[in-house]
């Protein structure tokens, strides 16, 4: 699905499109900053914004390319409709949910194929889980389900205070033996990180070590990233983009409450 109004002059230019700088997951060996370009240069390509923080190798940011940047931009345009909305989000959630898929530990196996033949791969280990942060990381489950036909998911609602505004936990259920699993902590927003931090401390309160968790995000802000990094620095989180201004407007959009 190409942008609304989207001009292609580049196609019969004579021309090849500017090679764009991809960043991938910081393995902790890199001392690139864990953030994603965010201007525009005037010869097309995408520069680095120096002001933003370098967050840390436990922040992983999914390949930048072609694909997601435009599934980002009809995120955050404010004249999609909401069935592309929606089309495009379902879109950027499974991108995000196969790539946490892949952060969780696995075994060597052997298989033998239809032919007879002995074939040396890979197999996930049991003992992972989904927990959805009320209302918007529901948008995330039916991606992992998509994913993981059987596998759990637990929720949690947090909402802030009225008085002290300040989060704070309404409901909370998980799987029985949650401290015994990885957790994959689904939540499509991290603007201040306050929600994520108190949803962390009720996962530890179940007995889930930090290092235990995959935060799936689509979009966040280096705030947020660092505020949860800090708050818990054995925690993963794994998002699209770190971008000062979050599209906060995604739950709304999303579940058609705008």
């Amino acid at each position: 699905m190409p942008c609304h109004n989207q001009q292609l002059n580049n196609v019969n230019s004579g021309q090849e499109h500017p090679m764009k700088q991809v960043r991938f997951a910081n393995n902790g060996s890199s001392s690139v900053p864990a953030v994603l370009p965010t201007s525009e240069a005037s010869d097309g390509s995408i520069q680095t914004d120096s002001s933003q923080e370098n967050v840390g190798p436990q922040l992983k940011l999914l390949p930048l390319n072609d694909q997601i940047r435009e599934l980002q931009t009809i995120i955050r345009d404010k004249t999609t409709s909401r069935g592309d909305f929606v089309f495009c989000a379902d879109r950027l959630i499974r991108l995000v949910v196969e790539e946490g898929l892949n952060q969780l530990p696995y075994s060597e196996c052997t298989v033998t194929t239809p032919t007879g033949y002995k074939y040396e791969g890979v197999k996930f280990e049991r003992g992972n889980c989904g927990v959805s942060i009320m209302r918007s990381g529901e948008a995330m489950e039916q991606g992992l389900r998509d994913c993981c036909r059987s596998i759990r998911i637990g929720k949690i609602l947090i909402q802030s205070d009225e008085e002290t505004q300040k989060a704070k936990v309404f409901y909370a259920k998980f799987p029985p033996d949650v401290y015994r699993r990885k957790v994959l902590l689904m939540y499509p927003i991290l603007s201040t990180g306050n929600t994520v931090i108190e949803a962390v401390r009720v996962l530890i309160e179940h007995g889930v070590q930090p290092r235990h968790i995959i935060l799936l995000s689509l979009f966040s802000t280096p705030h947020g990233a660092k505020s949860i990094i800090q708050e818990f620095p054995d925690i993963t989180i794994l998002t699209t983009e770190v971008h000062p201004v979050a599209p906060t407007h995604f739950g709304q959009r999303y579940f058609g409450t705008d």
